[in-house]
């Protein structure tokens, strides 16, 4: 054990000191406790004492660096700059340390430090105790050992909750969506579908296993069907946790249900509103397709409206209701939602009816999205329901939020008469509901076509605003019609003016001007349309 120094420096506040040992061949600082003592002398030999007392200026050894030093008792001064301080200190090995202050110069020490204390604010100058270059090194090495070991546990600390929140993610999603199980897709799922999916997020649109929705519907048996349209079988199912549901399963014999499969799952997932039905999820295992909807316990509109035992129960407040809200949900998809959605099969089948007769859009399978710009399209293959269709789309296959507008104006005239346009027949050359309603409506009769069922309930004004709201959709100018935010206003501001309509679509009298139009239709929502003969009437 070497001799030790007296007390090189202390803190008043800590009571930290700094030993400076005294033997000429070791030389290291040390650090202890008040009431403890000094811990002795151990260290490497400095360079130039190795050397024979001279050093080779190439700076073999070092300086530790303590900060904010009360510092006196020199034993040499130079006046030169501050950054020669430290080669001047190094080419004389009885220099164990030096230090720099503006209004002094270099400060160089030998022997013993004397009375160097820290102060505790900060205030001192730096001081340099010269040691051998190894043990600067060993400082270094451990600091970046330090330093290496502090990286790469932030680095795992890192992937551990990157992965901890996706886990969590995960679970939310799950807890989001349903109660079942969720299933991914089959390998088997056709390019197209599997595009669709690509474009939902999955916590929009959960994706369910075939044997859940088999369990829910008591393996689609005949007692759960609902109903059957194009795309395939309708059942009612109940999920574990209670829920009610129907599952629309498309059928391996339909062309057109794969198109309406994937147009359903990239429209209706994004859209949310009380006016139209709620996709719940899909099913898509081997060559199994289903979509989940809300269950609607009253069905569809037509169920009421066209049943003689059943159309009193939509009393003229429910008629009315009924209106508005699909007027509503119309103007969401027109104008309100993420996207401009033309529907192109609005009819009464497609209007289902909750627990309190709210209605509800439904069927987006021929829907189609608007650009930002875009007012109107052309297609080639004309899709769409007898009696519903604008006369632009079913001549000329032109469709825009023009054409949904036409659609509503004949679903208003048939919820206030309780007729279909659809093989609808008066006398007097009037082939069709539109042009029936066109009759009364010059004659000042227009009340004439209310529903019998309605009699005693109808509001007079609600009524006859309805029906000429459903005569300016129906014009045949589709620029003539109104859109859907000023079909709304007009049907819940009775201070609004209404225009005059003017002669709707499909109005076949014979006159100087006149056409007579035949289509050859398939079922109430078809694959395509044919036009068959268009010739001028004398």
């Amino acid at each position: 054990m070497a001799s030790v120094g007296r007390l090189g420096a202390a803190t008043h506040k800590f009571h930290q000191f700094v030993l400076v040992c005294e033997d000429s061949t070791r030389r290291i600082i040390r650090n202890g406790v008040q009431g403890i003592g000094p811990v002795g002398c151990e260290g490497v030999p400095l360079n130039c004492e190795g050397n024979n007392g001279t050093s080779n200026g190439r700076g073999e050894d070092g300086f530790l660096k303590l900060q904010k030093m009360k510092i006196s008792g020199y034993s040499a001064r130079w006046s030169g700059p501050e950054d020669q301080c430290q080669g001047r200190c190094l080419r004389n090995c009885s220099c164990i340390a030096y230090g720099f202050d503006v209004g002094i110069g270099c400060m160089f020490w030998s022997g013993t430090l004397i009375d160097v204390q820290i102060f505790p604010g900060g205030s001192g100058s730096d001081l340099y105790i010269r040691v051998a270059n190894s043990e600067l090194a060993s400082k270094k090495d451990t600091k970046k050992t330090i330093i290496i070991v502090v990286v790469v546990g932030l680095v795992v600390v890192s992937i551990f909750a990157y992965f901890s929140w996706k886990w969590m993610a995960k679970r939310r999603g799950k807890r989001k969506t349903s109660e079942p199980e969720i299933a991914g897709t089959s390998g088997s799922v056709d390019s197209f579908i599997q595009d669709a999916l690509s474009q939902v997020n999955h916590e929009e649109l959960p994706l369910f296993k075939f044997e859940i929705l088999a369990n829910a519907t008591n393996r689609f048996g005949e007692a759960n069907k609902l109903g059957k349209g194009g795309f395939g079988p309708v059942y009612k199912g109940t999920l574990p946790g209670g829920q009610e549901i129907a599952v629309k399963r498309l059928s391996r014999k339909s062309g057109q249900g794969l198109e309406e499969f994937k147009n359903e799952i990239m429209l209706i997932a994004k859209l949310q509103h009380r006016n139209l039905v709620r996709l719940l999820g899909c099913c898509i295992e081997g060559e199994e397709k289903m979509l989940l909807y809300e269950y609607m316990p009253n069905k569809s509109l037509d169920s009421y409206l066209f049943e003689k035992d059943k159309s009193s129960m939509l009393d003229w407040e429910r008629r009315f209701n009924i209106i508005c809200g699909i007027a509503r949900g119309l103007l969401y998809l027109h104008q309100d939602s993420r996207f401009r959605i033309i529907h192109r099969d609005l009819k009464a089948s497609n209007i289902l009816l909750d627990k309190e007769m709210n209605p509800k859009i439904s069927d987006f399978g021929m829907a189609r999205i608007f650009g930002g710009d875009q007012t109107e399209a052309n297609t080639k293959r004309v899709v769409g329901t007898y009696g519903y269709m604008s006369p632009e789309y079913a001549m000329d296959g032109l469709f825009s939020i023009k054409s949904d507008v036409f659609s509503f104006g004949v679903l208003v005239l048939e919820i206030v008469s309780g007729k279909k346009n659809r093989g609808f027949y008066q006398t007097n050359n009037h082939l069709n509901l539109l042009a029936y309603a066109w009759k009364l409506w010059n004659e000042g009769r227009e009340l004439a076509m209310i529903d019998p069922a309605i009699e005693d309930s109808f509001v007079e004004t609600e009524a006859s605003r309805c029906i000429q709201v459903g005569l300016l959709c129906v014009q045949n100018s589709s620029e003539e019609r109104p859109t859907m935010c000023q079909v709304v206003s007009m049907l819940e501001n009775e201070t609004v003016t209404l225009p005059e309509p003017q002669e709707p679509g499909f109005f076949t009298r014979r006159s100087a001007t006149g056409f007579a139009v035949s289509l050859e239709w398939n079922q109430d929502s078809v694959n395509g349309l044919t036009v068959t003969t268009l010739t001028g009437r004398a």
